[in-house]
């Protein structure tokens, strides 16, 4: 799980900072649209309209925003048809990388997933060619700065975590996705300031390739998210530390 855990908190720490927050917003806003004519706007009655919402006041989307996203879902206000996307495929030297989309076109989603996965050495796949390789588990990230986390595992465990990571002064509790929502509770009970929380494709192994390979697969994940229908990449891939310092000084 590591290589899918750092490749995340670089994700995060990005994202934290990134210039692109309309972009997060578009998907976000993509998220709870879905999650709304799927089950209904009542969050109380709809647990993926709870998390996309949580997900959403997570990354400071205005209450505006959010409110005006659940009457798109509902159809108080005209929106697009959005229809949910999986694609699955090869990276470099074989990598497994998965793909969560949101779109109101199919054909040019595919087209931009599949040009991305060929002109960074990988290939898209038939459905379920590497979907067996992951399975689906909730995500919590916590800013590790004056945290005691071995207090903190302690907590998540207690609460009914899956699993434990600190990655970069950033710790990741994972859960079964059916418990994400009682153990975030759990531990914002304890008073531990939650970043982020989420259902995440998560690698069952991780797997090492050489230097070029692993910046070439960093490239492509990018890639991939840089797609305004991409909500979620995931890939098994375990980078070491140097080569994810290597990549995000830009050197290649």
């Amino acid at each position: 799980m590591s290589g899918h855990s750092k490749w995340s908190t670089i994700k995060h720490q990005k994202g934290a900072a990134d210039a692109k927050r309309g972009q997060l917003f578009t998907k976000l806003t993509r998220e709870i649209i879905i999650a709304v004519r799927d089950g209904g706007s009542n969050p109380e009655m709809n647990s993926r309209l709870r998390l996309a919402v949580q997900k959403a006041r997570d990354a400071n989307m205005p209450m505006d925003n959010i409110e005006r996203a659940i009457k798109k879902g509902s159809g108080e206000l005209e929106g697009a048809s959005l229809a949910d996307i999986i694609f699955e495929g090869y990276g470099p030297s074989g990598t497994a990388i998965m793909v969560k989309a949101l779109t109101d076109n199919r054909n040019r989603t595919v087209q931009e997933v599949r040009s991305a996965f060929s002109r960074h050495g990988g290939s898209l796949g038939e459905s379920g060619c590497v979907a067996w390789q992951f399975d689906q588990m909730g995500m919590i990230t916590i800013k590790a700065d004056g945290v005691d986390t071995e207090e903190l595992e302690l907590y998540a465990i207690e609460a009914g975590a899956e699993d434990f990571r600190v990655e970069s002064g950033v710790v990741q509790v994972y859960t079964r996705p059916e418990d994400l929502e009682s153990v975030r509770t759990a531990l914002e009970a304890k008073g531990i300031a939650i970043d982020a929380s989420d259902l995440s494709l998560v690698p069952k192994t991780t797997i090492q390739v050489d230097e070029k390979a692993a910046l070439q697969t960093l490239k492509l994940l990018d890639r991939l998210e840089e797609i305004d229908e991409v909500q979620q990449v995931s890939s098994n891939v375990d980078f070491p530390d140097d080569v994810l310092e290597k990549y995000q000084l830009g050197v290649s």
